[in-house]
């Protein structure tokens, strides 16, 4: 651990589609008992917990990037100092716009969703979320990997046992609006998924994949790191071996929470967390 604290000991966890912030609980966890003072919030419209949104997630209807970053902005400029800001997923394209726009001391973007500029996507990323776009009318509603598809391009790296109950303790319906929100992306003037990659202002910034990961692959991530090569701002990328996308939930969940944690220790300064007078 870092033995050179920075003056906020805030940590924003943000999490992505098809989970709640259940889905930080190991993370949350950790970090709490590490002295952090650690913000996990839901998305806006994600109503009760994950057994109430698995049995209505109409509340979700509608939801997209739009209204998930105003959100989060909110939540991140009400706190006294600038935290460290960690996402997953769909978070990882959040914590990406966030730190762009210099809400952060330090980001860290874990199995990211990729921001608008990154036009050739993997195969296999096309594949997991065929059945979410295929229909247009999910655009107002949402979709819910069926389990078999869930394990599969979320979870591949567990056991059948494992991927059962982590769908039951995490999964739940994801808004269509914020899946075509990303996936149209570059095909949309004004999209809010777009980043200044060559912004030099901002805080250093942290990309992880996984090896495994089937939806959101370890060569996308890399892909999207790669864009912010004209920026001087620190800029890193961070591999880890047999991860699928359910990365911070699996087995090993302790040698990313750590190398995320001491990472942005060691790059965000004092300085940097203070707020603007």
């Amino acid at each position: 651990m870092n033995s050179t604290l920075p003056s906020s000991k805030t940590i924003v966890l943000i999490h992505g589609l098809w989970v709640t912030p259940r889905s930080w609980e190991k993370f949350q966890g950790y970090y709490e008992a590490r002295g952090y003072r650690v913000l996990a919030p839901a998305w806006p419209g994600l109503k009760g917990e994950v057994e109430d949104m698995q049995r209505d997630a109409s509340s979700f209807n509608g939801t997209g990037l739009e209204q998930v970053v105003a959100h989060y902005t909110k939540i991140i400029e009400a706190l006294p100092e600038k935290p460290i800001i960690v996402g997953h997923s769909y978070g990882g394209l959040i914590t990406q716009i966030l730190i762009d726009r210099g809400l952060g001391a330090a980001g860290v973007a874990i199995d990211s969703v990729s921001a608008k500029g990154i036009k050739l996507l993997p195969f296999s990323t096309y594949e997991a979320l065929t059945p979410a776009l295929a229909n247009p009318f999910n655009v107002q509603g949402t979709y819910l990997f069926p389990f078999a598809r869930w394990w599969r391009v979320f979870a591949n790296s567990l056991s059948e046992t494992e991927a059962r109950a982590a769908y039951a303790r995490y999964a739940i319906p994801a808004p269509g609006k914020a899946i075509f929100d990303a996936a149209l992306s570059n095909f949309t003037p004004g999209s809010l998924a777009a980043i200044d990659f060559r912004n030099s202002n901002r805080a250093p910034l942290l990309f992880i994949g996984g090896e495994n990961d089937v939806i959101m692959p370890a060569s996308l991530n890399r892909k999207n790191f790669r864009k912010y090569r004209h920026s001087s701002a620190v800029t890193e990328y961070q591999e880890f071996a047999g991860r699928s996308h359910f990365i911070i939930g699996e087995a090993g969940w302790e040698e990313v929470a750590a190398y995320a944690l001491d990472w942005a220790l060691s790059h965000a300064t004092p300085a940097a967390l203070l707020r603007a007078a």
